[in-house]
């Protein structure tokens, strides 16, 4: 017996619709298992823990101990939460962050703050630049001026050569030098007892240097680089796997959007790792020692030799050169995908040189500006203190962007959040408005 000639087309478009969907769940499951594969969300959450942020997470454990070591639990949820807001937006609407900014909200908007995040961009990459290369000094001996400028130049083509593909197997192979952090602290010795207590019961003192604490804290873990860096990337691997947001079904999209969550979550989930055993390992040496005159990521390697022996501090050098050889092309690539999308040009690591010169001409300058910055004198702490404070007064004005948008039905339609991630993300601009204004009180 014969169906009805009605039932026959319906059934077909089904099973043609669910054979589709299992074969882009099994492709997307395929795409992001294991290191190699997992996409940007696991490069941005180590990439924040860049010698910038080792140096605060270093600075917090010398100067106030273990007690600081539960703002790592606390704040997870917040960076997971906002990455995963620009991870949603980007593979949605298929556009960068700045895109969806200019496009929702006006381009007299977007002015400012990419300025802003290419000055706080430029400087970190300077400093990021400096802790490197006084990193190999402590290793090999060699004078670190003179290897800041072929390391500069050799990240930037690096960036502006290589494939897209190679590029991000290469990066996504960089973010393993954050368990060198992991490995540290063992060496060193801790208190884990007290450890364990600091990290389960909050302890805040509200003088100024507990509250200084706390800023620097989150300014270093939500920066706004990380926020353009993830929605353009998102972009990146969506046209990669060959399907467009503007024409994808809502399964396809659905199924990226599940997969970003595990990517995201699994690099913020290191990210905050290797912010807890950076504060553990100079909590039980030099905050045990009262060695509380540290200031960099750099000084506390040479710092730990004596103090927990050259494993500790090799592993420690090694962290801050791999996690910098990461975070500086995230840097300078955030800034060209912001550049570009606020003048509408051509974008994206996939495109060669050719098709968008201006894009990697942007990358370019601010490698080239950020080496330029450690040959004028200004220090270090200087330089990370003034990119601090960019980023503190950037980060709470993008984040109610990004939360606007994550609202707004016309941008996301059916994939608008739920309660919880909305709130969560409420939360960290509620957050980082009290530390900016804090900064600027300061």
């Amino acid at each position: 017996m014969t169906l009805p000639p009605a039932r026959v087309p319906r059934r077909a478009a089904a099973a043609v619709v669910r054979r589709d969907l299992r074969a882009l769940i099994r492709a997307s499951r395929e795409a992001r298992k294991g290191v190699n594969g997992l996409g940007p969300g696991l490069i941005t959450g180590v990439a924040d823990d860049d010698p910038s942020g080792i140096s605060t997470y270093t600075i917090t454990g010398a100067t106030h101990g273990y007690s600081l070591l539960w703002t790592s639990i606390v704040t997870l949820p917040m960076n997971i939460a906002v990455q995963t807001l620009c991870a949603r937006i980007g593979i949605v609407s298929g556009r960068g962050l700045a895109a969806v900014t200019a496009d929702r909200f006006g381009r007299r908007a977007l002015y400012p703050l990419v300025a802003m995040l290419l000055v706080a961009n430029i400087v970190n990459i300077g400093a990021d630049l400096g802790a490197i290369a006084a990193a190999i000094e402590l290793l090999t001996g060699m004078p670190a001026p003179w290897l800041v400028l072929p390391l500069g130049v050799g990240i930037a083509l690096t960036e502006v050569a290589i494939p897209y593909p190679a590029l991000a197997r290469v990066l996504k192979l960089l973010t393993l030098v954050i368990f060198a952090y992991v490995a540290g602290a063992f060496v060193s010795n801790p208190d884990w007892g007290a450890a364990a207590r600091a990290t389960v019961v909050p302890r805040l003192t509200l003088d100024r240097e507990g509250v200084t604490a706390i800023v620097a804290i989150l300014g270093t873990t939500i920066s706004p680089y990380l926020f353009f860096w993830q929605a353009s990337e998102e972009v990146e691997e969506e046209a990669r796997s060959g399907i467009s947001a503007t024409s994808a079904a809502r399964e396809r999209i659905a199924a990226l959007v599940r997969a970003s969550h595990w990517d995201v979550a699994t690099g913020m989930v290191m990210a905050n790792l290797g912010f807890y055993f950076v504060v553990l390992t100079s909590a039980a040496t030099l905050g045990a020692s009262g060695r509380t005159d540290v200031r960099t990521a750099a000084d506390a390697a040479e710092a730990l030799r004596p103090l927990a022996g050259d494993g500790a501090a090799l592993l420690f050098a090694a962290g801050i050169i791999g996690t910098g050889l990461l975070a500086i092309p995230v840097l300078a690539g955030s800034a060209g995908y912001a550049v570009a999308e606020l003048f509408g040009w051509r974008e994206g690591l996939s495109e060669s040189l050719r098709r968008a010169p201006q894009f990697y001409a942007v990358i370019a300058a601010s490698t080239l500006l950020g080496i330029g910055l450690t040959f004028t004198g200004i220090s270090e702490m200087r330089a990370l203190y003034l990119a601090a404070v960019v980023n503190g007064v950037t980060a709470p004005v993008v984040l109610v962007f990004i939360m606007l948008a994550a609202h707004d039905r016309g941008i996301l339609g059916p994939f608008v959040p739920g309660p919880l991630l909305l709130g969560a993300g409420w939360v960290a601009t509620a957050a980082m408005a009290v530390a900016a204004v804090r900064l600027l009180l300061a």
